[in-house]
């Protein structure tokens, strides 16, 4: 891919979710300095600007608008089985300088918070945690720097597994609330294997106090973005490895209740449905069924992690598309992810913030992005967890 021009031909929307525009676009540097004195550069769009809005965070991982606007973020601390973790709250925004001059901590202490989630009822408002092992809420009062109750515990996870090593294990749990409902993504404990608790790999729906869970789909290898577009509940998922250097894909798509997506037994490559070898022979549970097509298929390795799917943007050429994260393969030697793309119509996607990764060493990675959220109509953010930046990209 030219990331430094890009030239797509315009189509018709097949339909009307993906009607972004698909002209040529060309990116152009901009030039990034950290407090650490890490100097590089970052590549956007023509028209576009980028820039530093806060550092100085571990691990942030996952935006969330709070119901009076103010922007929260979750805090992993670092790669390891921690407890260290924060809910950190983005404050006091200067839109002269795009830079936000307050950071609170909301929580600390938590274990691997990966993402926390509002949901109002009754003129109430409740702010969900997210922990490897456990899912919580807190009652929260507009203007809060604290939670305004103690913890309620709704849920329990696996705690454990394989280490990074050896495939796994996956220990973040992703939100999403929608009509009512609350859905939790819980990765597989290792890279390939028939699971003995049924809860992982899969998605689980219940009702906000915990109770009525069911699943919801299953065979997600570890769908760490989630995110209701439309009525449509979309995932980001992350093949396993060991398969060669391209397969299987990873992929961005729109979860159907009830669907089975593969992992273990099946794995997508260039929109085919392959059997994996090494599960050919294992007795299948009865729900596993040959998974459907992804609408996105992407490299092997470029870790999809979170997306935004952005409407009311002024700028047509991402307006109406998914703006996905890709955080990239831990053996930087691979040459994947670590950057920001667009998901374009047919199944392809292009770069739209790039520059994070300039070599084949971990000292040429100047991050990893890990979530987008479109703030209003002209400008977004990207987390970044290795250098624990938050960027602000604007159109002039």
């Amino acid at each position: 891919m030219n990331i430094k021009s890009l030239f797509f031909a315009f189509v018709v929307c097949a339909a009307p979710l993906f009607c972004a525009a698909q002209k040529a676009i060309t990116l152009h540097e901009e030039t990034i300095v950290l407090k650490n004195n890490l100097r590089f550069q970052l590549k956007v769009p023509a028209g576009y600007h980028i820039n530093v809005a806060a550092e100085g965070l571990k691990r942030p991982r996952f935006f969330t608008k709070s119901p009076d606007g103010r922007l929260f973020i979750t805090d992993m601390y670092d790669r390891t089985d921690n407890k260290k973790g924060k809910v950190l709250i983005l404050e006091k925004w200067n839109s002269d300088t795009r830079k936000f001059e307050s950071i609170t901590t909301y929580l600390d202490n938590q274990h691997n918070p990966n993402q926390v989630a509002f949901y109002t009822v009754n003129g109430k408002h409740y702010i969900y945690v997210a922990e490897t092992g456990k899912l919580s809420y807190y009652a929260y009062q507009p203007g809060d720097n604290k939670p305004s109750s103690a913890p309620v515990v709704i849920n329990t996870f696996p705690d454990y597994g394989l280490s990074y090593k050896y495939g796994g294990w996956h220990l973040t749990r992703s939100l999403a609330f929608h009509n009512n409902k609350l859905y939790v993504s819980v990765g597989s404990s290792c890279d390939a294997c028939i699971e003995k608790e049924e809860i992982r790999a899969t998605i689980v729906e219940m009702d906000p106090d915990g109770r009525n869970m069911k699943f919801y789909a299953r065979g997600l290898r570890n769908a760490v973005g989630i995110k209701w577009v439309n009525n449509e509940l979309w995932a980001t998922n992350m093949g396993r490895d060991n398969r060669g250097p391209d397969k299987p894909e990873e992929q961005l798509m729109k979860i159907i209740p009830g669907a089975f997506y593969g992992w273990p037994y099946y794995f997508q490559y260039k929109k085919q449905i392959i059997a994996d070898t090494d599960f050919k022979d294992s007795l299948h549970p009865a729900w596993v069924k040959r998974p459907p097509i992804s609408q996105w298929g992407i490299k092997a390795h470029s870790a999809p992690l979170g997306f935004s799917y952005f409407t009311g943007f002024r700028d047509s050429l991402l307006n109406r598309s998914f703006i996905t994260a890709l955080h990239g393969s831990t053996s930087v030697w691979r040459q994947r992810g670590n950057a920001v793309v667009q998901m374009l119509p047919g199944g392809t996607y292009r770069e739209i913030v790039t520059g994070f990764l300039q070599g084949t060493t971990e000292d040429k990675r100047f991050g990893r992005p890990c979530d987008i959220l479109q703030w209003d109509d002209h400008s977004f953010f990207i987390s970044d967890d290795k250098n624990g930046v938050i960027y602000f990209v604007w159109k002039e």
